[in-house]
């Protein structure tokens, strides 16, 4: 079953992504290819190389890259949490925009949540797992 969110008053397609603690709210509408991020463009937002193919891949996957408008607002985690929350909110707004990609999405592993989070750390360690150094003496 797909789910399609669209804005009922600008008609653009919206999409949650999640990753670690960090949550983005995509809006995708028809375009040149603009992305912006927290107000900011892509390159200025996500210096790293890596995050930011790794937020284009939906797109370059459906050869949407230059036919698409998207505007994120990202909050919490760091920018590689971030830019995982971006891929899947991405991804869920293009399915929204257009359900003919569900199969390409899917199959590419992008509507998938990463579960991994940090484990807590627990009382009377150094960390989640980490105990105190063992002394002989």
């Amino acid at each position: 079953m797909v789910m399609v969110k669209k804005d009922k008053i600008t008609g653009e397609a919206l999409g949650t992504g999640r990753r670690k603690t960090a949550v983005a709210r995509v809006r995708l509408r028809p375009g040149s290819g603009q992305i912006t991020i927290n107000g900011r463009n892509l390159e200025d937002y996500f210096p790293n190389e890596r995050d930011r193919r790794w937020l284009l891949e939906p797109l370059e996957v459906v050869q949407m890259r230059e036919a698409v408008d998207i505007r994120i607002r990202a909050s919490g985690g760091g920018l590689t949490g971030q830019a995982g929350a971006c891929r899947m909110g991405i991804a869920r707004a293009l399915v929204s925009y257009n359900p003919d990609l569900f199969p390409a999405m899917r199959d590419g592993g992008y509507l998938t949540r990463d579960s991994r989070m940090k484990e807590r750390k627990k009382y009377g360690l150094h960390g989640a797992r980490r105990g105190t150094q063992f002394s002989k003496r």
